[in-house]
């Protein structure tokens, strides 16, 4: 990895609810629908998160969910904000972001083709991840993990020509196979839609008081290992990310083949995983690291057209000639 470009986007994290149709084992996210720290992101607390991250020059807003409930009492909720469904609130907080001059970036649950075809006008790009294509205990609770929906769910993207963030959750109960047959699943969408602009490798963090709390999580050599795989799997149009935040052991990651950072904010902290502080850009600075900034999309993508109107205006506000960050 010496002197190698490690690209990152700098982001503000949108948790747009933390009410999910799936109770994975391992998360500590998630709320029970009725229970009182259940909640759906208010309008206005996510348009003043987005004006702040504006002003401290963030390009990408990222909007984080599950799978929408189909509890009544969530769709009560998000009545009061005066929507019927949760896609038609993101679609709105995706305008907002584009109204502040930032380019949306959302990472929900698996929605219909018609839903993802909504949703693409008003994004650069998308995300979901795959984690495994095992069915493991870890998501016995959780009907929207069966790898054939979020693998569907994938091409549904490809067809739609939407730049693609995916990944693997390492340490969650797979094998070793398991971790080749899901980069494997991963390499073979996109040779055939073309849309997968990065692969996460995301270490298991355990997080205390979940199902999976005293579970060990993945070594540092099976992370390396990991990804090293990963780079051998995957084609080379394919960055590899690897969280900055879960681990003190970066150098060590960018060394085994990671090459992107994703996103780090000045001004939120990581929801999923709010113990892990995103490091500062001095701080990865000071690492030696050469980083380069680019757009949720990443700069094939940009080359290629593969974005609305509606964005248009800020890409090419904010892109160089070669496709990052001005």
């Amino acid at each position: 990895m010496s002197g190698d470009i490690v690209t990152y986007s700098r982001n503000v994290f949108i948790p747009v609810t933390n009410m999910c149709r799936n109770n994975c084992g391992y998360c500590g996210f998630r709320r029970e629908v009725g229970s009182a720290e259940a909640v759906i992101m208010s309008p206005d607390s996510a348009r003043d998160t987005l004006k702040k991250a504006a002003r401290l020059g963030c390009i990408e807003a990222l909007f984080t969910y599950g799978d929408s409930p189909e509890d009544p009492r969530f769709f009560e909720a998000l009545g009061r904000y005066g929507y019927r469904t949760l896609n038609d609130y993101v679609y709105d907080l995706c305008l907002d972001a584009i109204s502040l001059g930032m380019l949306p970036h959302t990472n929900g649950g698996v929605i219909s083709f018609e839903e993802l075809k909504k949703l693409k006008e008003v994004n650069a790009s998308m995300g979901l991840m795959l984690e495994t294509t095992a069915e493991l205990p870890a998501h016995k609770l959780s009907p929207m993990k069966v790898p054939g929906l979020r693998i569907n769910f994938m091409e549904n993207a490809g067809k739609l020509h939407i730049p693609f963030t995916t990944g693997i959750l390492v340490g969650i109960g797979e094998t070793w196979d398991d971790r080749v047959k899901s980069l494997e699943a991963i390499r073979d969408i996109h040779k055939k839609y073309g849309h997968i602009q990065e692969v996460i490798v995301q270490n298991f963090v355990p997080k205390p008081h979940t199902r999976m709390g005293d579970v060990k999580p993945p070594s540092v050599e099976d992370m390396v290992r990991v990804l090293r795989m990963a780079r051998q799997i995957l084609p080379d149009d394919v960055a590899l990310q690897a969280p900055p935040n879960l681990t003190s052991h970066l150098r060590e990651f960018l060394d085994a083949g990671a090459n992107d950072i994703g996103g780090i904010s000045p001004v939120t902290e990581d929801y999923i995983n709010p113990e892990c502080r995103w490091p500062t850009l001095d701080e990865l600075n000071a690492m030696g690291l050469r980083l380069k900034e680019r757009l949720p999309l990443y700069p094939k993508y940009l080359k290629m057209g593969w974005y609305s109107r509606l964005i248009e205006p800020i890409i090419k506000k904010y892109s160089d000639g070669d496709g990052y960050r001005v």
